[in-house]
C-alpha cells in the first residue's frame, strides 16, 4: 500500500494539536513516530485511523483521498488499529475477539486467520479464557493478532511495549520483524531501544509538528534522544 498524510492539522478547540503534519510510508517498511509526552502523536494515528477528523489536510491511500472515509471504510482498505489501552473486548473470550474480527473480515477458518494466532502462541491456551482475565501482555499480543487477522496492509500501533514485561516485548519485536516487507507498520512508541530495533524510518512530533524526519539510517540514536528526552 502506498500510504501518505499531507498537511495534517488537527484543534481541540482553540488549541491546535496538529500542525501541517505530513510524511510518507514506504511499502513494507515500519516508520516509528517518536516525540515527548503530548507531542500529538495519538491525535495523529486517530486522524490516520478516521476515529478524528482533522481540521485540514489529507489522509492518502494508494493514491485514494480517504480524509473524509469512516473508520470501517478504512478498515476493509487495509488499515489495522490497535489503539492505546489494546480495546479488546473484555466480557468475549479471546477465540470470540479473534473470530469476531475475522468474521468482519471474511478471514475465519482461513490460513490468515491461524497464521495471526500462531505468531502468539499463548492465545491457543487461552483460547476460552475471557479477554478481561488475561495479562497486559497477553492482551497486547490478543489486540495485535485481532488486527492482523483482518489482514491489513497498513499495522497502527499505538505504544505497544507500555507496561510489558520484557519477553513480551521481544515477542513482539520479533513479531513486527517479520511482517515487514509483506506489510507496511506505523508504530508510536516511547520505548526507543525498540524503535531504532525496528523501523526503518522515523518521524519526530514537537508541539503538533514534524520536527524531524528520515530513514533509521541517517538518524543516530543520539539525534533521536535529543528530541525525545524530557
Amino acid at each position: 500500500m502506498q500510504f501518505r498524510v499531507e498537511a495534517l492539522d488537527q484543534h481541540y478547540g482553540s488549541a491546535q494539536v496538529l500542525r501541517h503534519v505530513g510524511f510518507e510510508i514506504a511499502p513494507g517498511s515500519c516508520m516509528a513516530v517518536l516525540g515527548r509526552n503530548g507531542a500529538g502523536k495519538t491525535t495523529l494515528l486517530k486522524c490516520i485511523m478516521g476515529v478524528l477528523a482533522p481540521s485540514s489536510g489529507r489522509v492518502l491511500l494508494d493514491g485514494a483521498d480517504a480524509t473524509a472515509w469512516s473508520p470501517n471504510r478504512r478498515s476493509r482498505a487495509g488499515l489495522a488499529y490497535v489503539p492505546q489501552g489494546r480495546e479488546i473486548f473484555s466480557e468475549l473470550t479471546v477465540g470470540e475477539n479473534i473470530e469476531a474480527a475475522a468474521r468482519a473480515h471474511g478471514t475465519y477458518g482461513t490460513p490468515a486467520m491461524e497464521e495471526a494466532v500462531a505468531l502468539f502462541p499463548v492465545l491457543r491456551e487461552m483460547w476460552k479464557r475471557s479477554g478481561g482475565a488475561l495479562s497486559g501482555g497477553q492482551q497486547q499480543q490478543l489486540a495485535i493478532a485481532r488486527a492482523l487477522v483482518t489482514q491489513p496492509q497498513l499495522l497502527i500501533l499505538d505504544e505497544p511495549t507500555e507496561g510489558i514485561q520484557p519477553n513480551i516485548v521481544a515477542l513482539i519485536k520479533t513479531v513486527l520483524t517479520s511482517l515487514k516487507g509483506r506489510i507496511s507498520i506505523l508504530l508510536v512508541e516511547q520505548y526507543l531501544d525498540f524503535a531504532i530495533d525496528v523501523a526503518d524510518a522515523f518521524v519526530v512530533l514537537s508541539r503538533g509538528a514534524v520536527v524531524e524526519s528520515g530513514t533509521a539510517q541517517a538518524m543516530s540514536r543520539e539525534h533521536l534522544t535529543r528530541h525525545i528526552a524530557v
